[in-house]
């Protein structure tokens, strides 16, 4: 009897975690997707990845009620525990990247009939495939438990930081250039953020990866406040007024 439920607690911890991976493999998709929509003004695919973000959000709820569920069930110690409340965290990091995945998709509409400078367009693909590869990186370090993985991911989020510094300095001064690119620069402002953030969360996941195999928290090195620029919410509504 006690064979069979341990076996059935192995079984439960087993689904959490393929649900997880699953999750990030559609955030994975939803984050490039929405950057390929953004870059080549596709609506078609802008609209899937909006459609997309509800089946996310949905298994993002799966494994929190399955993972609080376990809790109650077997009240497990040490690791175990570690391993359920840990895979909370990621899936919440996971919808959020998800919704910001969704978020860049919206853009599309209000950057598609404007015709977007050449290194502009690089610059957004840059910075999104600096935060893929994050992104990436995390996702494998959870598949196999690496928490030195895990902690150098973290240590790169400082490459997202500065791309998007760089990003939002060339696109304010489109912007001053020409009163007729701040609309779309505006966009694309919002958009960059977004990838900003997408690392961030990706970090999160790092951060939560070390503590679920180690039993400990990384050092307290990181920014501890958003220090990237961004738009204020007066100039935002401005430049879309």
């Amino acid at each position: 009897m006690e064979e069979h439920i341990v076996s059935s607690y192995d079984e439960e911890l087993k689904y959490i975690m393929r649900r997880i991976s699953e999750m990030g493999g559609q955030a994975e998709r939803m984050v490039e997707q929405s950057v390929q929509a953004l870059t080549r003004s596709d609506f078609s695919l802008a609209q899937s990845v909006i459609a997309d973000d509800v089946l996310l959000d949905a298994a993002q709820r799966e494994v929190e009620e399955r993972a609080i569920l376990t809790i109650a069930k077997r009240q497990p110690m040490a690791h175990d525990l570690r391993e359920i409340v840990g895979s909370m965290r990621i899936a919440s990091d996971l919808e959020r990247i998800g919704d910001l995945g969704k978020n860049i998709a919206k853009r599309v509409i209000g950057v598609r009939e404007f015709g977007l400078p050449i290194q502009l367009t690089r610059g957004i693909e840059h910075m999104a495939e600096l935060a893929m590869d994050q992104l990436k990186d995390v996702l494998d370090s959870y598949a196999t438990r690496d928490p030195a993985r895990a902690e150098a991911v973290r240590a790169r989020d400082e490459d997202i930081d500065a791309m998007y510094t760089s990003l939002f300095r060339e696109l304010l001064t489109y912007m001053m250039e020409d009163p007729r690119n701040i609309s779309a620069c505006t966009h694309l402002l919002f958009s960059a953020k977004n990838i900003e953030r997408i690392g961030d969360h990706a970090t999160n996941i790092a951060e939560t990866i070390y503590y679920i195999k180690t039993g400990q928290q990384l050092d307290d090195d990181r920014p501890k406040g958003d220090e990237t620029p961004s738009l204020s919410l007066s100039a935002a509504g401005a430049a879309q007024g």
